[in-house]
């Protein structure tokens, strides 16, 4: 029984052999004994097999927190013999990379909810008043559900970067969605999933600066009438006015430029929303109904949905915050700000304008009031094009080129590559956005199949597969449920826009 108390039975086969050593002097004892054992064990094992099978299954083909926790704890109980055997090489560059990630900029927990605001507060605003007009009484349930599905989808994005050592205290282990994608797939493709989180991040990002370029020359034109500036002047003028762009060395700045976006936005939201608190006695109570065109529906689903988007934005936010103890704070409070103003926005509009409610309702304004709406767009457009420029050209230098983004950031002088490599990018953007037929259908396929599976399907996986230990039932059923609704989102979204991509080349 010593014997048994000091050492460590990986199943019942390797107890057996030690318990019959111990037990030749008898031979009776030992049948008895086993044949007990044998009871004893098949009767304790059972229940236990049954109740956990689902989940061995879920951990054995899927699930990576088992090992991940394991080596977490393996490199705590071997802390002190790897610093007494670490090389004096190795050592230093840790030490170099600690005090590089100690040097780089933080912001605050309030400049990052403005760059959150300024993602989910975006300028496709405009178009819910006709999104949730084709949607009905559900669209604004909607405008609810959906801020507060992207609000979790984000925290538990985040919570797949931290895991709990031996101790129980939460580290950061990853750095990046892609980190977390690898992570999770490193069995059944390593590091090809984190390299497709890249290229997806990247076209998302990249199809909104075209977006925020196409929109600018747009409401550069008809801001100015008296000018008569032409489509192409008009988008070389947003080109040189973005050219700044490829000197911004940190988040601080973008934080900046997002704290005026945000204010514009809220120019434009207030003054659409005093105007309609003006219209109170011609407001008409007809506008929302019940029944609704499946087609119409999906898209103003895709937009509802949509214009709470930020998960590709969150990992390095969260990363350059300096208490990010407060990040699931401030995702609350943007979120319930945002679905505050939005809902407000629609309704308003719609008892305003009713059926004649314009897919951009600015339209419904008086001449000069749109102008003045029009100018603050403007500048809301031009502003919100360096987040996800920033955000392309860092996940392109680091995920793909692999090169050191401290170095130029810490730099007097920016390196060459990195103004050649965003310079590239800008380039690239204006090009796009001058030349590609059928532009809006193209960027409702790319969200499509991007929005829907960053932002709804992938945290929930991702979730699932490396918290899976610690969920309870609950959150285990709703992260299923997030999942099975970004497939229902995405294989629709992209069945409809090949629809209309095919009917639009078969007009032309």
């Amino acid at each position: 029984m010593v014997l048994y108390r000091t050492t460590a039975f990986t199943n019942k086969t390797s107890f057996l052999r030690v318990y019959k050593f111990c037990c030749l002097s008898n031979k009776t004892a030992e049948s008895n004994n086993v044949c007990n054992f044998e009871r004893i064990y098949r009767n304790s094992m059972f229940g236990a097999r049954m109740r956990t099978q689902a989940g061995l299954l879920w951990m054995t083909h899927f699930s990576s927190d088992r090992e991940e926790n394991l080596g977490l704890v393996q490199r705590d109980d071997l802390n002190r013999t790897y610093r007494e055997n670490i090389s004096p090489s190795s050592s230093q560059s840790e030490q170099d990379e600690e005090e590089t990630l100690n040097t780089q900029p933080r912001i605050t927990t309030w400049e990052a909810g403005w760059n959150v605001t300024n993602a989910v507060q975006g300028i496709f605003v405009l178009g819910l008043p006709y999104a949730v007009l084709q949607s009905g009484y559900t669209g604004l349930l909607l405008l609810v559900l959906s801020a507060l599905l992207c609000c979790y989808t984000g925290k538990i994005l985040i919570s797949c970067l931290y895991e709990e050592d031996g101790s129980g205290r939460s580290r950061r282990v990853r750095r990046t969605y892609a980190d977390v994608a690898d992570a999770c797939w490193c069995r059944l493709c390593p590091r090809l999933g984190g390299k497709l989180v890249n290229v997806a991040q990247v076209v998302e990002l990249m199809m909104t600066c075209i977006l925020y370029l196409v929109v600018s020359s747009n409401l550069m034109g008809h801001s100015f009438p008296f000018l008569a500036l032409t489509p192409a002047t008009c988008s070389a003028l947003t080109f040189l006015t973005l050219m700044p762009c490829m000197l911004i060395r940190d988040l601080k700045v973008v934080s900046q430029l997002s704290f005026l976006c945000s204010l514009a936005h809220f120019l434009i939201t207030f003054v659409v929303i005093g105007y309609c608190l003006r219209q109170a006695p011609r407001w008409t109570y007809g506008g929302l109904r019940l029944a609704v065109d499946f087609d119409s529906f999906l898209v103003a689903a895709g937009v509802i949905i949509f214009s709470y988007t930020s998960q590709i934005f969150l990992p390095t936010l969260e990363g350059c915050m300096a208490d990010r103890g407060q990040f699931r704070g401030m995702m609350d409070w943007t979120h319930v700000l945002a679905c505050v103003l939005k809902t407000a926005f629609s309704l308003l509009a719609l008892l305003t304008w009713g059926e004649d409610t314009k897919e951009v309702v600015s339209d419904n304004l008086p001449p000069a009031l749109r102008m003045m709406v029009n100018l603050c767009l403007l500048a809301k457009a031009l502003l919100s094009y360096p987040l996800p420029f920033y955000s392309a050209a860092q996940l392109l230098q680091t995920g793909v080129l692999r090169s050191d983004t401290g170095q130029y950031e810490r730099s007097d002088e920016p390196e060459w590559h990195t103004l050649v490599l965003r310079a590239s990018l800008l380039l690239l953007s204006f090009i796009m956005a001058l030349y590609i037929p059928h532009f809006s259908l193209l960027m409702g396929l790319t969200g499509s199949v991007t929005g829907a599976v960053m932002t709804l399907l992938l945290p929930a996986l991702f979730h699932l597969q490396l918290k899976w230990s610690r969920l309870g039932a609950a959150g285990k059923l709703l992260d299923v449920v997030i999942l099975g609704l970004g497939c229902v989102c995405s294989l629709a979204g992209v069945i409809r826009s090949i629809r209309a991509m095919i009917h639009a080349f078969a007009s032309t």
